[in-house]
């Protein structure tokens, strides 16, 4: 009877069966849950990597990579840390934590502890206690609480670009393998995002530095001064490069120095106007090595110990020769960038060097050109001074002639005089022209080479170092052939003294020199600068009236209405 009872309770569907039938459906109901929220995940991963793969612009390829990964594991802070070539963090890029608190923490990590575990041992790294890991010494002050981490690297090319720090899991749980084996499929995915941003990155680099290379050889063959050419090529290459400290620097002449010509930018004034050693210096480095230097922090680069300190506040550098050592080295330019900024890769130092090339290149064609210019205006004076000895000189003989074999014919004395007169006119325009003739002639290989005018022009070159730009220089008159050699050499002494107290004490920003050959030699140089000092030192004016006086002239020195000194020299010049 019972059994009878029991075998129809099953028939009929009793309890038993109806609790394992709701126990199956219930485990169906958790799988089909599972396998729903396994595939919203792969689909969110899936948009996360489409989400950053999209991103061309490298900085913004990398905060939207912390972001997925945050959102993918579901975790409360997240962040990228980019590898350098020195093997610490040289860059951190943080979710999760406001402006605010990344001030009140200072110092974004370098890679000590625990971060720098994942850079000793790139694998990844799941931890459900920080605080337990033998690597972790605690948070700096300010520093949100965290418990939970998962570190993933990222690899470009089996090279390891950085890693993926992910910590506090919401909720309160912990990270699972899930949660890993998610983070290091975006990790993958962030790999080559990365690199296709640094491609396209690098490629936009080496165009701007193209056009920067076309800019200044466009500059420089279009006749344009060294000066403005050399802070054109500065420019250029501290804006692309994002340089806080722009210098160059050339060698001189019969050396084996070089001077800073040009800085600009963090520090320069400690810089501008140094001569330092080709050996033993980081710019001289470039010109021994004829190749890119690099520095990951030149504070401490023992190549930079030469020279009075000049290097707080700056971290990365780097130094590269403005032409090459078969051709000659016309320069170096540096570059360095303030301390904590990224270090040079190679993707940046290699345009660079391009572009030094290209400007050398540029820097001789111009010579070239120039050299022929002048060839083309010695052959036009050669031209000028023949015409005047054929044709004028000639006229003005035939005309002298021609008035003093018509005086017999004057009768009246006052005409005589005046026709007298005018024949001694002629004499002395006769003798001024030949005076020219004999200037237009001469060669490089003649008195010209160190002639009045070339030597005048060498002092205004050498003080536009010191000044930090070019003083204006207007001469006129026949200097290269009515000077004497002892008045010539008292005018270039005069002018270098003028232009060295205007550079050390005016702090002038423009400066003008004017020097005229006439029955006087006249020197004057004006400055817009703090003008003489009341009762300071005038040790080298009195140089300049001592000068004057010994040949014969005169020396004054003003202060300018409109701010400023003037300073006038003048002697006699001998009369033929």
């Amino acid at each position: 009877m019972g059994s009878a009872s029991e075998a129809s309770a099953s028939e009929t569907g009793g309890p038993v069966p109806r609790l394992r039938l709701d126990e199956l459906l219930d485990e169906l109901q958790a799988r089909l849950d599972a396998a729903r929220g396994t595939r919203d995940r792969v689909h969110s991963l899936l948009e996360a990597v489409l989400a950053v793969g999209r991103d061309l612009e490298l900085d913004q390829a990398l905060k939207h990579i912390v972001e997925a990964a945050v959102t993918l594991v579901d975790a409360e802070y997240g962040a990228l840390g980019v590898i350098g070539e020195d093997q610490w963090l040289s860059r951190f890029i943080p979710v999760g934590v406001t402006d605010e608190q990344v001030r009140m923490i200072g110092s974004l990590p370098a890679g000590h502890g625990l971060l720098g575990e994942l850079i000793r041992r790139p694998e990844p790294l799941r931890i459900p206690r920080i605080s337990d890991h033998p690597a972790a010494y605690g948070f700096p002050a300010n520093h949100p609480p965290m418990r939970t981490f998962l570190g993933v690297p990222i690899r470009i090319r089996d090279r390891v670009f950085g890693n993926l720090y992910l910590t506090e899991k919401r909720g309160g749980g912990e990270f699972d393998a899930e949660d890993e084996s998610v983070l290091a499929t975006l990790a993958v995915a962030a790999g080559v995002a990365i690199d296709n941003a640094r491609l396209y990155d690098r490629a936009r680099q080496r165009q701007r530095w193209l056009e920067a290379s076309a800019e200044v050889t466009s500059s420089l063959l279009s006749g344009s001064a060294e000066q403005d050419v050399l802070d054109l090529l500065l420019a250029r290459a501290a804006e692309i490069a994002h340089a806080d400290l722009a210098v160059v620097a050339l060698p001189l002449p019969d050396t084996a120095e070089l001077e800073v010509r040009i800085a600009v930018g963090l520090g320069a004034e400690e810089h501008r106007g140094l001569v330092l050693p080709v050996e033993g210096s980081f710019v001289g480095a470039a010109v021994r090595t004829g190749g890119l230097v690099v520095s990951p922090d030149v504070q401490r680069d023992p190549r930079t110990a030469v020279g009075p300190p000049r290097w707080e506040g700056l971290g990365t550098a780097v130094a590269v020769p403005i032409g090459t050592t078969e051709r000659g080295i016309r320069g170096v330019l540096m570059l360095a960038r303030a301390a904590g900024a990224p270090l040079f890769d190679e993707g940046e130092s290699g345009p660079l060097l391009g572009f030094a090339g290209q400007a050398a290149v540029a820097m001789e064609l111009a010579e070239r050109r120039r050299d022929s210019e002048q060839v083309a205006l010695l052959r036009e004076r050669d031209r000028i001074a023949r015409d005047l000895h054929d044709l004028a000189i000639q006229r003005l003989f035939a005309t002298g002639m021609t008035l003093q074999g018509a005086t017999r014919f004057i009768e009246h004395p006052e005409a005589t005089d005046r026709v007298l007169r005018a024949i001694d006119d002629l004499d002395e325009t006769a003798r001024t022209i030949r005076a020219t003739i004999f200037g237009l002639r001469l060669r490089d290989t003649g008195p010209a080479a160190a002639g009045l005018r070339t030597r005048l022009v060498e002092v205004v070159e050498r003080a536009s170092r010191a000044l930090g730009f070019s003083p204006a220089l207007r001469m006129s008159g026949l200097l290269d052939v009515t000077v004497p050699a002892d008045i010539a050499d008292a005018a270039v002494a005069v002018l270098e003294e003028a232009l060295s107290n205007a550079a050390r004490h005016a702090k002038a920003r423009s400066v003008e020199a004017s020097v005229t050959a006439g029955s006087n030699l006249e020197l004057t140089v004006t400055d817009d600068g703090v003008g003489l000092p009341e009762g300071g030192r005038r040790s080298g004016l009195v140089n300049l009236a001592d000068r004057a006086t010994a040949l014969g002239g005169t020396f004054t020195a003003r202060a300018r209405p409109e701010g400023g000194t003037e300073l006038h020299w003048r002697v006699p010049l001998p009369q033929a």
